[in-house]
């Protein structure tokens, strides 16, 4: 089981392949998303420890959407989730408890299968994802080797049935033959329940330790996903977008990247229990605002 210092200390690790970032070491503690409407037309909520842990709504997010939706702001989930298609995505922040439309929802799966090319895909994936959105020839990797050679590259949707023996055979096929990797959730990690779970950014920072050029990444803190979001908003200015996350290296740093503004969410997330500024300093990374939950 990943520990907060290991997750974090691992993003520094790989920060020369994530987005540069020009943060200020001057956040304004706030009590409430409330406290800065003024300031933003368009909230973009990180999900994973802002909005829920694991399967379970955190107190009052639904009520605070509902809130800042009442005085105008717009709405946006940004996910770095991938186990799910676009309609098991918006079905599970229904199931939340979320009052939430359609459009409001914006995934890195989206982003990742919006940059397939043409060929054989080998993707590695929860066994209850019917794939059934992928646009081109699919074979899915569990444990038989020979599918690994067969493919021409390769996309990583989920890590929840991934095991150390699968990672290895993954290994082993780039070693043979340098393929494309598309891993469409660049998380290293996300809070559940009963700790953190292993996510497919981690396996695929593995990958890129060895072929850097090979691999992709999608989701925050990486561009595609911002460009989805800006798109959504096409008279929303820059400055006046608040990303609100839990983590420095995806979501405070993707959003600084874009000249959005960021609120960084310390209770239930990355850094529950933990003080979070010497985090930032040590990373450089600084959010304009912080708060426990939203």
């Amino acid at each position: 089981m990943l520990t907060t210092q290991q997750i974090f200390d691992r993003y520094e690790g790989v920060r020369t392949r994530l987005p540069a970032a020009t943060t200020r070491p001057d956040t304004v503690d706030i009590s409430s998303l409330l406290d800065i409407v003024e300031q933003v037309d368009a909230f973009v909520f990180d999900a994973f420890g802002v909005l829920n842990v694991g399967e379970t709504l955190i107190p009052g997010a639904d009520t605070r959407l509902d809130q800042l939706r009442e005085r105008g702001c717009a709405i946006r989930i940004l996910t770095n989730a991938a186990s799910y298609d676009r309609s098991g995505a918006i079905a599970k922040f229904k199931q939340l408890g979320l009052r939430v439309e359609d459009d409001e929802i914006i995934t890195s799966r989206q982003a990742a299968l919006d940059a397939m090319g043409e060929g054989h895909w080998g993707v590695i994936a929860a066994d209850a994802d019917q794939l059934d959105d992928l646009p081109h020839r699919v074979t899915r990797l569990t444990d038989a080797a020979a599918d690994y050679d067969v493919v021409d590259q390769f996309l990583f949707l989920s890590a929840a049935n991934w095991t150390a023996s699968q990672q290895e055979l993954l290994e082993a096929a780039m070693q043979c033959n340098p393929r494309p990797l598309l891993i469409a959730n660049a998380d290293l990690a996300a809070p559940r329940d009963d700790g953190f779970s292993v996510e497919p950014g981690y396996f695929g920072h593995l990958i890129a330790d060895t072929f850097p050029d090979h691999v992709r990444f999608f989701g925050k803190p990486f561009p595609q996903v911002y460009d989805l979001i800006e798109a959504s908003l096409p008279t929303t200015p820059i400055n006046r977008i608040a990303m609100c996350g839990d983590t420095l290296h995806t979501d405070i740093l993707g959003a600084a990247a874009r000249g959005w503004r960021t609120v960084l969410v310390t209770q239930d997330g990355l850094f529950s229990g933990y003080e979070t500024q010497p985090f930032a300093g040590s990373a450089g990374l600084f959010s304009d605002w912080s708060l426990c939950r939203i």
